[in-house]
Formats: C-alpha cells, structure tokens, sequence
C-alpha cells in the first residue's frame, strides 16, 4: 500500500444504465432533467454530468450557483438549473456562466430582468410553486399577484413551471394526488396572465417511475440515477445498478485474547481469543459513527462486524471468522464482495437515516475513482 487505500469507485457504466432505465420510462416526449447536486450524491457532480450527457440528457439540476460553476468549470455543456435559488450578489454569475435561475419572488426577478436589460439580453427562468412541501416557492395564492408584476420584465423568458412532490415514494397517492391537481390549476392561471412555458415539471425519481401522470414535459430523477431506490418497494418496480463502492484494506492485524478492550468509552470487550482488524476508514471520511456495534464491513466475501467505537479515521472490525486474513486486504463498507453486498439502504437503515445522507456524507478526503 503505497498510499492510503480509502477510495470510492464510481461505476460510470452503471450511471449510463440507470438514465436509460428512466428514460424508457418517460412518457412520450418528456425530458429528463438529471439532478447532480450535492456533489451528485457524493458521487461526482462533473464526472455523473458527463455521463449522463453521453446519453443524451440535455438538463442538470444543481442547487446552487456555486454547484453550477463547478459544472462549467468541467466543460459541462447543456442546461443548468439552479434548483435552490439565487442571491443578488450572485445574478452576474447567472448570467456569466449561463445558468437557470429558479425564482420565487418577484424581487429577484426584477434583478435578474435589470441584468439582462443592461446586457441586452433575455435571461431564461423556472418559477417554483410551493404546492405543499412548504419550502421555497410561490404559494397558489401569490401566483396572480407574481405574474401580474411578471408582465412588465421583458428580459425575462419564462422557460418552466415547477413544482415538488412530498411523498411521492409513499404507496397511498392521495397527498400526491392532491399536490399535482394544485399545480396544475396553478399553472392554467400562470396561462391565463399570457405566459406559456416551455414546458412545466413535478417528478422526482419516484413519481417517474410510479406515477406516470406527473410526467407532464420533464422529469428530474435524483437517487435512482446513483442505483438506489426512494423507497424498498421501488425495487419491485426498476432494476438499477449501485454506481458507488466505498473501499479500503486492513491496515493493521492484532491477534488477542479475551477482556481485550477496543476504542473509545471501551464499547467492546472480546469474549474470547479474537483478531482484530483496523481500517484506515472513519466517520471523518463517511462512514456513520451510529454503525458502532451493528455495522459491518465485508471481508473475503465474509461480514466482519465492525466493533468498537467508530473513530474519524480509522475503524476496526472482527475477522476472527474470516479464514486466511492479512494485511492488505480488501474491505468494503459499501457494494459487493463476491456474493455479499451491503448497499446504502442497509446502513441507512441501521442508522436511522435515508441513502441520500449515507451518499452525502462521503467526505471530499476520499478520493473518487472512476471506471
């Protein structure tokens, strides 16, 4: 091991069959807006961008303009949303970097219509109606009023209406139901006031593949691109492939008896002669501190339990049932190992948290291979 051998694999292959999975199904004509904020999940926003454009995607979703410039700055060409809004410090970027700006006030639009008359230019926009998630956005009832002041900002192009689901993952339809019927009545005022968008979006990953009368003219997946699922029951419904694999290999063997104590606060004490293998891998690189005592890594094939507190950057694990173990060897936190897999649900799942975090919480110390 010449350098420290903590790594994520990012199986570009698998990013590519994932879009193509989604895109079968699409409805009809409708787009698909492949969302890589966050770092694309952890996974790489540049390289997923890049991929995903291999197949013919046309549309990133970021959250910031930050995300945005990273893009650029890695020759991503195409669309570029910035899902999350912007500030007014922020709007020559938008249009420097040519990004889409989604706005909520009437504000900010006067701004970004004051650039873009300065310029000489029409500047694209997605306007975001809050149908229930209660985060940002527009209210039903301040649409007339929005578009009302809209009328008067020639600079602007209105290119999309959007708006989100909240529990599209969930098998009873009726909030999502609900949600949609908003929107849509929202957006027949948004036309009444003589704007026709582009085309108007709603589905997020789940309601792509499970409710097909959301498709409207995009559809913007997020998880399943990264092959893992909104939900266990999505399982049933799309085969994906798990893009990433979270790696490293033993650092260090200890051949002990039993009353042997292991990390912090002596959380584990071995009951019988036992080796202990330590992992050059931590909660300082991704791996939840909450796995203490009921993770494991996989070892061999085999899963080695991990023991003892999980410290930031090394971890330790129980190979006492793992034939032939040496230093060097491979373990993987999550992915697959011969016919044993541990995937980002399953330690989400015993962390009391959802994959999107496990994903997230890779730290940018860990390199990211692609293949």
């Amino acid at each position: 091991m010449e350098t420290r051998p903590t790594v994520a694999v990012v199986d570009t292959g698998a990013l590519k069959a994932n879009y193509a999975e989604l895109k079968k199904r699409a409805s009809g004509t409708t787009r698909i807006m492949a969302i890589v904020k966050a770092n694309a999940y952890g996974h790489g926003d540049v390289e997923a961008a890049r991929a995903f454009a291999l197949e013919g995607c046309a549309y990133f979703g970021v959250a910031t303009v930050e995300e945005g410039a990273r893009l650029r700055a890695g020759k991503v060409d195409g669309n570029i949303i910035v899902l999350g809004g912007v500030y007014a410090g922020q709007i020559k970027d938008v249009f420097d970097l040519d990004l889409t700006p989604v706005v909520f006030d009437l504000g900010t639009a006067k701004r970004i219509n004051e650039r873009g008359r300065a310029l000489g230019v029409t500047k694209k926009i997605h306007v975001k109606i809050d149908t229930g998630m209660g985060r940002i956005g527009l209210l039903p009832e301040e649409v007339a009023p929005f578009f009302e002041g809209f009328k008067a900002l020639s600079n602007l192009k209105l290119e999309s209406v959007l708006s989100h689901f909240v529990e599209a993952e969930s098998k009873d339809k009726e909030y999502t139901r609900g949600q949609l019927a908003r929107f849509l009545k929202v957006v027949e005022v948004i036309k009444s006031y003589g704007f026709t968008p582009d085309f108007i979006d709603m589905a997020n990953s789940a309601a792509a593949v499970d409710y097909k009368d959301s498709h409207l003219g995009l559809i913007r997946p997020g998880i399943m691109l990264y092959g893992s699922y909104p939900a266990e029951s999505f399982r049933e419904k799309i085969t994906l492939r798990p893009a990433l694999t979270l790696k490293t290999r033993i650092l260090h063997l200890k051949k002990v008896g039993p009353g042997f104590n292991v990390s912090y606060g002596r959380r584990f004490t071995t009951r019988k002669e036992s080796i202990i293998a330590t992992l050059p891998i931590g909660y300082g690189d991704g791996v939840p501190r909450k796995l203490t005592g009921i993770g494991e890594a996989l070892i061999h094939g085999r899963r080695a339990p991990l023991i003892g507190t999980v410290c930031m950057d090394l971890t330790m694990c129980d190979c006492t049932e793992v034939p032939g173990v040496a230093v060097g060897d491979e373990a993987v936190i999550i992915g697959r190992q011969g016919t044993e897999e541990i995937t980002a649900e399953e330690i989400a799942v015993k962390t009391g948290t959802i994959s999107y975090e496990v994903f997230c919480n890779i730290s940018s110390r860990v390199p990211r291979v692609y293949v």
